[in-house]
């Protein structure tokens, strides 16, 4: 089964998934960014682009909490870079 929040087929090409392609464009500053960007997009859109649609309004709020969960442990990892002389 395509779980698509966690790990949608379409955004993955051979081994490479395309956030992770995304992250190696950019700065960490950048990529935080592209990250909150993507949680508010979520949270901003789930019950006005779903109206009464349960289903795609979780999906929605789903995908808002995935992006919420990757700025954190990214965040988590580069914060911890810094305190050993390195930003990651």
């Amino acid at each position: 089964m395509n779980d698509l929040v966690n790990n949608p087929g379409h955004y993955k090409t051979e081994q490479i998934e395309c956030i992770a392609a995304i992250e190696a464009q950019m700065t960490p500053e950048e990529f935080a960014g592209y990250l909150r960007g993507n949680v508010v997009k979520y949270l901003w859109r789930f019950d006005k682009k779903h109206g009464n649609d349960f289903a795609g309004a979780q999906q929605d709020l789903d995908k808002a909490n995935w992006y919420l969960h990757r700025l954190t442990q990214f965040r988590l990892r580069t914060w911890g870079d810094q305190k050993n002389g390195g930003y990651g």
